[in-house]
């Protein structure tokens, strides 16, 4: 998987692993975490607190992209425009934060935090405008005349608009939390505080002053701790420096001091390591999950390329088609004028002729702008700035990869490419692992309902150490005469409490059970049951989805089938109207025919020919969508998906071969 890869670089933290690889090159497209300067002795302590950063995104298009730039056009392969959209695509490059984003996550988890959760949402491509409603075909292939067609809509908005899918199986609404889990990361908590403090007393006989007058200096360290089996652990030291005018207290000024530890360990709610470590578990299954989303979307991206990629073909090679039409109009206007003026033919015929000239004009303009709007779709996906550049928006797109159209079809068993298919599609694995992750909440929703019973432990020492006050009479006052007693331990300062803590003078211990027992206990029943409710509708949504995958591979297969017989039987009804044509042309020729009948097997001659324009783009697509469904469109095209993260795609750049049928202009 992609985060073990990135991980085991030898990183000292995994998430910093996620994002920061020592010794990139510059072309290195992988987000990373900038470390601050360590040049002090101190950084070592002050790391924690300083912030890292994530540079800004770079929005210069790859190198690749000049290097196939000739004269203001630019030569694209397929495997070119495959290279480019992974170098540049946005949609690729907004999956690569998702990597470190999952990572930060685990790293919260793992300090005790809740996760911030991850987005699944994967971009497909433009339909652009051999889509759907793919304007290649202006009538049907009938032995009617065909009909000019006139585009109403100047912009389709359904070529360029970018669709999206969320394969989330779990729902919208998170699962309960359950029991709250220990922070594991140690956390030191330090106060000092000097005060002055005059308080008027009421009977001075208490104080022996009528206004007591005190300075107190508190300080205070404590550090606490939570541990996986749901332990907390803290350890407090307090120590209290006091200077008053009372001539009541025995020692004046005295510091007071104390060390403390407890303990506080679950026995039922919140006890064990697979309730207080789950959200690490699903913080990693998170990770998992992000390296398959970002596969899922560098495979819609890539099967995305193809289909606009030789959609652009097909529409090159329908201008082609309607250059060749208009040819043959012309041909006819020049042989009817030249029969016009040597009065052999009637000038309505020439008139018919011209008429059929500028409905093929309009035919080819229309192409001709459907070509333009598919270059402008295709240059905008391939970029990071889309046109912005003025060079990619003047350069004209000479797609070099014809469509190649085997001369058999390999036969697979159905069942093996659904088999496949489960094995492959990484929507398949997002949702175990979604399941997989629910489960695991499931079983702290659980630990909720159990009451809550925890043994409590404390043990202290204190120390007192001070000088005997100068303001106490020699004698107390209604004595019989004794002198005020003291004890030699307590004479001192600081360090005389502080050894009275470590010789453990003056302990104190406790341990105890605390138990919370609610009474119906709804919270935890509602939330057990509605997270179970949730749970069996992921599992449904998992079956829906695989129940998807397998109508994908079975339809997109019927597809394949349905339209290779549709090229085939296209590639044939082509040749018959040329053999057509120019038996008619003959004709015509030696009088025996009319323009009439000349143009309207023109007019079913370049039917034809669009008809199988389209009928190998539909296949084509056809099989890419089988390609897609089936999972094989990384290996099919040689993709690493540990190259696509760095954005360092090894192949090298198509040589520019001779143009020939189904390719470039």
């Amino acid at each position: 998987m992609l985060t073990k890869a990135l991980t085991g670089l030898g990183l000292c933290h995994f998430f910093l692993g996620a994002f920061f690889l020592a010794g990139q090159t510059a072309s290195d497209q992988a987000p990373k975490v900038v470390w601050p300067d360590t040049n002090h002795w101190y950084d070592r302590f002050a790391g924690p607190y300083e912030p890292r950063t994530v540079p800004p995104p770079s929005f210069e298009n790859s190198t690749r992209i000049d290097s196939l730039m000739r004269a203001g056009k630019l030569y694209l392969s397929l495997q070119d425009a495959i290279n480019l959209a992974l170098e540049n695509n946005l949609d690729i490059e907004v999956r690569r934060y998702n990597a470190g984003i999952a990572s930060s996550d685990t790293l919260r988890a793992q300090g005790g935090a809740l996760l911030r959760g991850i987005d699944l949402t994967v971009n497909e491509l433009p339909q652009g405008v051999g889509g759907p409603a793919s304007p290649l075909i202006n009538a049907q292939a009938t032995g009617a005349t065909p009909a000019t067609a006139i585009s109403t809509n100047l912009i389709e908005q359904t070529a360029i608009a970018i669709s999206t899918t969320n394969p989330i199986v779990t729902g919208t609404t998170p699962l309960a939390t359950g029991p709250a889990i220990p922070i594991f990361d140690p956390a030191v908590v330090g106060q000092l505080n000097w005060q002055h403090l005059t308080t008027p007393q009421v009977n001075s006989v208490v104080a022996g002053t009528d206004a007591l007058v005190s300075r107190n200096f508190v300080g205070s360290l404590g550090l606490s701790k939570g541990f996986g089996a749901g332990t907390q652990l803290s350890a407090t030291f307090n120590s209290n420096n006091q200077d008053t005018n009372s001539f009541r207290n025995t020692y004046n000024p005295y510091t007071s001091s104390s060390l403390g530890f407890g303990i506080t360990q679950p026995l039922l709610r919140g006890f064990g390591l697979s309730v207080n470590r789950r959200f690490i578990r699903i913080a990693k299954n998170n990770e998992k999950i992000s390296d398959l989303a970002f596969q899922h979307q560098v495979i819609e991206t890539v099967a995305g390329v193809i289909r606009l990629y030789f959609d652009l073909v097909s529409l090159i090679d329908d201008v082609a088609v309607k250059q060749k039409t208009l040819e043959l109009a012309q041909q006819l206007y020049n042989d009817n004028k030249q029969k016009v003026e040597q009065g052999t033919l009637a000038p309505i015929e020439l008139v018919r002729a011209q008429a059929q000239v500028a409905a093929s004009r309009q035919d080819l303009a229309n192409s001709q702008g459907f070509e333009l709007e598919q270059e402008l779709i295709i240059k905008t996906v391939l970029t990071k700035r889309g046109t912005a550049d003025p060079l990619i928006r003047e350069a004209r797109i000479v797609a070099t990869t014809p469509i190649d159209i085997p001369a058999q079809e390999e036969v697979r068993p159905v069942q093996d490419l659904v088999s496949e298919a489960f094995r492959n599609r990484p929507e398949i694995q997002e949702a175990q692992l979604q399941i997989a992750n629910s489960q695991i909440s499931l079983r702290g929703s659980r630990n909720g309902l159990l009451p809550e019973l925890d043994i409590v432990g404390a043990a202290q020492n204190s120390g007192l150490g001070g000088a005997l006050n100068p303001l106490a009479p020699a004698t107390s006052p209604g004595s019989t005469g004794l002198i005020t007693s003291s004890s030699p331990t307590f004479l001192g300062g600081f360090g005389s409490s502080l050894g009275q803590i470590f010789a453990r003078n003056y302990p104190t211990y406790g341990i105890g059970l605390q138990l919370t027992l609610p009474v119906h206990n709804r919270i935890a029943q509602g939330d057990y049951v509605r997270d179970q409710m949730q749970l069996r509708q992921s599992e449904v949504r998992s079956q829906q989805l695989e129940d998807q995958v397998r109508l994908d591979v079975e339809s997109s297969l019927i597809a394949l089938q349905r339209t290779r017989g549709a090229y085939d039987a296209a590639v044939e009804a082509r040749k018959l109207q040329e053999q057509s044509l120019q038996i008619e042309m003959e004709k015509y020729a030696n009088g025996v025919s009319t323009t009439f009948l000349v143009m309207q097997y023109q007019s079913l001659l370049a039917q034809a020919r669009s008809t199988e324009v389209a009928a190998r783009s539909v296949y084509v697509k056809a099989r890419t969508a089988l390609e897609r469904s089936v999972g094989e469109t990384l290996p099919n095209h040689s993709i690493s998906i540990d190259e696509v993260f760095h954005g360092k795609i090894s192949a090298a750049p198509a040589t520019l071969p001779v143009l020939g049928p189904g390719g470039g202009r």
